[in-house]
């Protein structure tokens, strides 16, 4: 998947010029400062006279590592197709594993049963005003050398779509998410009994299909707009980087915002003794058939659409005026596939702690892929090998981590996060009594360095961050991505950039195998990468996804592979060496009080959104400014919202802000210094920090998606990779749900209440009275 936080390129222009040098003037003092006191600078988790020692492990890690081995390993993985299931899936499989049995690691691979349909038929044809059967598929490239591997390439498809038959007229509808029919609602235009067409972007692909099929479609068409990732955006391959016109993206459509993984074992892992739902019960597929087209195949469909001509948001970048529909493009759409059970291999590779073998470091990537996809996952996953190589070289020299080192390279990610949810579901008690921290990545690319997770490890992240040197500007990776929030963030964020002594981190949403750790069992999480300046966009989840593609547009040189080994690698062993946990909750605090307040004044503009509306019907303003000779609806009055009470929330704000002082107060004071020496006050002080996130679930989950239990952070309902943070607050306020937000409030409060507690457990262990 990867395609959750990177970025593209922007042009920058000239007359950012003199703000580039007082940007780099001050980031050459920054560079003097770290150069001169960066051996001295405190860490969180260590102690004084441990941080020195780190900071020369890390050195010599950093010696260890080795680009010339990332090239060749990426060229050995992306060599074939290695979809879930394929056979050199499973090559990849046991060749990971053999590399970590040579380095060191206890190693196995773990094997799950997991649904994977793959199509049997793939039928798309335009039956009127004229004909047109589309080819549905991407030719092979000379300059691909990879591009001709036809037996062992996946069709172009969308996994987890169910069988269907249908004929209907054609409408266009944009991204095809809530507002689009919202602004077809306006426009007197009804989906019921169509086929809609709509185009990547705006949300996760799942989305598209679970809401056409909410609105009466009976199928969905996805497709690549040249506007969003073609020629409109660059020269396409192979010329550049970019999709070319048969070029289409692959990808699940499981709905995921209700559970991933295993569509058929939702809370367990598919183990072959699982109890499995029949595939008709599985409330994850989709209820409508769907197929994904390039954009030379709707180039056609999209001429045949006559009807209003679409609002200028909603036009790409094909040469005809995009017209909304319905009709008279009829198309017939007929989709089969073979639901299979099929084995999904993870590789899990153990490192034991000499000193808290039961607390765990868990490290992971997918290695499973659509096609032969080097960017995505491959470029990640040869990244963590090489940091697996060096931690090994590292154990050569006598060292040996406190705690436990577990790396994972993950199966079947794409069709859902199989791999790590299913195994992470399996092992759900273990991981909650040992896991300390999972740290993620995926595909990598040159660029700025991006990091989301848990808000307790912001201020450890940006520290590591610091210590990690862009491999083309040579300043900390951390100031870059400073420079870039001053050139093109908002004038907050420009503030905070200047301001701010840690740079903030993104909410995850999904998209990732960060989503079964974070978000079902409550431990602390990092997403790290490198992106923005690669060129990868244009060939996602594509057959030209290849070893030829990313040598040539991605990180040619791998330098940006390295800089995530480094960064990883640091996240890794900090953590794995630290006296007592890194988590630091003075950014968290911080966080929850922005989320708080965003609810609120969602609340109050929904509310007044509302009377507006309500008063502009009742005035019949609608009716008054509408064009006569276009089709219109006046929308429907609603009732007025409420005046929700979010004291319950404040409150428990307070005493979250109240339990972090007292926390960090503890932590400074020079007795609890004293006590930290104390082997055994870490090991009680690690014990009550490693149940802090898990405080931040509930047991019953989100409503209608009990599987999600974390309160702070999850994928929107309606958005699939995007995040919503206090779900189960924010999304009742948008769907006007007043009952359940009041509800959800309360809630919320008491899940801030016990996460202070442990807090002040935490506390009272540095001050030595508990």
């Amino acid at each position: 998947m990867g395609r959750t936080d990177l970025e593209r390129k922007a042009p920058m222009s000239f007359r950012f010029f003199p703000t580039l040098i007082m940007i780099f003037l001050c980031f050459a003092v920054v560079s003097a400062q770290n150069s001169s006191d960066g051996e001295t600078r405190p860490l969180t988790g260590f102690d004084r006279q441990s941080v020195d020692r780190q900071r020369t492990l890390e050195k010599q890690f950093d010696s260890f590592l080795k680009r010339e081995e990332l090239r060749d390993w990426m060229k050995r993985l992306s060599a074939r197709p290695h979809h879930l299931g394929s056979a050199y899936g499973k090559e990849n499989a046991e060749f990971i594993a053999s590399l970590f049995r040579s380095w060191g690691f206890a190693t196995e691979i773990e094997r799950f049963d997991v649904l994977f349909p793959t199509p049997t038929t793939r039928v798309l044809e335009l039956t009127l005003p004229q004909k047109f059967t589309a080819k549905l598929e991407e030719p092979a490239l000379q300059e691909d050398a990879s591009s001709g591997q036809k037996d062992e390439q996946l069709p172009v498809y969308n996994a987890y779509s169910i069988n269907g038959d249908v004929t209907g007229q054609l409408v266009y509808v944009n991204y095809g998410i809530p507002q689009d029919y919202e602004e077809l609602e306006r426009r007197g235009i009804d989906v019921k009994g169509k086929i809609v067409i709509a185009r990547y972007g705006g949300s996760w692909r799942g989305i598209k299909p679970k809401v056409a099929a909410e609105h009466g479609a009976i199928g969905c068409l996805i497709y690549s707009d040249p506007r969003n990732d073609g020629y409109y955006q660059g020269d396409v391959y192979p010329k550049g980087a970019w999709r070319n016109e048969d070029g289409a993206q692959r990808g699940s459509v499981v709905d995921m915002p209700l559970y991933p993984g295993d569509p058929l074992t939702p809370g367990i892992g598919a183990t072959p003794n699982a109890r499995r739902l029949q595939i008709n019960e599985a409330p994850t597929l989709t209820k409508i058939p769907v197929l994904p087209i390039s954009y030379s195949d709707a180039l056609p469909l999209l001429r045949a659409i006559s009807g209003p001509v679409a609002p200028e948001a909603w036009r790409g970048a094909l040469p005809l005026t995009y017209h909304i529909g319905p009709g008279p493009a009829t198309v017939h759409l007929k989709v089969e596939f073979d639901f299979k059970i099929v084995p999904a291999f993870d590789v899990i590779a153990r490192l034991t702690g000499n000193e808290r073998p039961g607390e765990w470091v868990i490290r992971g990537n997918h290695h499973g892929a659509w096609v032969n996809c080097a960017e995505d996952p491959v470029s990640g996953q040869v990244a963590m090998l090489e940091e697996a190589r060096a931690v090994g070289q590292l154990v050569k020299t006598g060292w040996r981590p406190k705690r436990t080192i577990i790396y994972c390279a993950w199966d079947g990610e794409e069709p859902g996060l199989l791999g790590s949810t299913e195994w992470a579901e399996a092992h759900a008690e273990d991981l909650i009594r040992n896991a300390v921290v999972y740290i993620n990545s995926d595909g990598n690319e040159r660029g700025f360095f991006n990091a989301g997770g848990s808000h307790t490890l912001e201020r450890f992240i940006n520290e590591v961050a610091r210590d990690v040197v862009d491999p083309e500007k040579e300043i900390p990776v951390s100031e870059r991505q400073r420079a870039r929030r001053i050139l093109d963030g908002s004038p907050e964020d420009r503030r905070e950039a200047r301001e701010r002594a840690d740079l903030r981190i993104a909410a995850l949403g999904s998209g990732s195998d960060y989503t079964p750790f974070l978000q079902h069992l409550g431990i602390p999480t990092l997403n790290l990468g490198y992106g923005g300046e690669g060129e990868s966009d244009g060939i996602y989840h594509s057959i030209y996804d290849s070893f030829d593609h990313y040598t040539r547009f991605v990180d040619p040189t791998f330098d940006y592979g390295v800089a995530l080994a480094k960064t990883a690698g640091r996240a890794v062993l900090r953590f794995a060496d630290a006296d007592y946990l890194p988590l630091n909750f003075s950014n968290f605090a911080d966080t929850v009080s922005r989320y708080i307040n965003e609810v609120m004044k969602l609340a109050s503009d929904e509310r007044e959104t509302i009377l507006e509306k309500n008063r502009r019907i009742s005035d019949k303003t609608f009716e008054a400014a509408a064009d006569p000779t276009k089709p219109f609806v006046a929308p429907k009055p609603e009732p007025a919202a409420p005046f929700l009470n979010f004291a319950p929330l404040q409150n428990a704000l307070a005493r979250l802000q109240e339990s972090t002082q007292r926390y960090d107060a503890a932590l400074r004071d020079a007795a609890s210094a004293a006590r930290l020496q104390s082997r055994q006050v870490q090991l009680s002080l690690d014990d009550a920090l490693s149940k802090i996130e898990h405080a931040m679930t509930s047991e019953n989950g989100l409503p209608r998606r009990p599987w999600f239990k974390h309160e702070i952070y999850a994928p929107g309902f309606y958005t699939g990779y995007g995040v919503k943070t206090l779900p189960a607050i924010r999304e009742a306020l948008e769907q006007h749900n007043w009952p359940e937000a009041a509800g959800q409030i309360e809630v919320v409060a008491h899940t801030l209440d016990n996460t202070a507690i442990q807090m002040d457990r935490a506390a009272a262990i540095l001050k030595g009275s508990q």
